[in-house]
């Protein structure tokens, strides 16, 4: 479906030059910042979980300042997580 948006001229060349950065079009630059950020909305964190999400949709662990993350606990969450 087309469809018309007005973008700022910089956040427009700011895309242009993530395309180009990434070798993809500016489409698929729009279009996975679209679903990142729907799929950011629907899915609320966990505040138990011992990471957040970040902006681009990665886990990254909460700073406690108590507890030493090991490699073990990362390995755990990353089974828990599917990856």
């Amino acid at each position: 479906m087309k469809t018309t948006i007005d973008l700022s001229d910089e956040l427009l060349a700011e895309a242009k030059a993530t395309a180009v950065r990434r070798r993809t079009t500016l489409k698929a630059v729009i279009e996975h910042a679209l679903k990142r950020e729907i799929r950011s909305d629907t899915k609320p964190q966990n505040v138990d979980s011992p990471f957040i999400i970040d902006n681009h949709g990665l886990p990254v662990l909460k700073k406690t300042g108590s507890t030493k993350v090991t490699s073990e606990m990362v390995y755990d969450m990353m089974e828990d997580a599917g990856i």
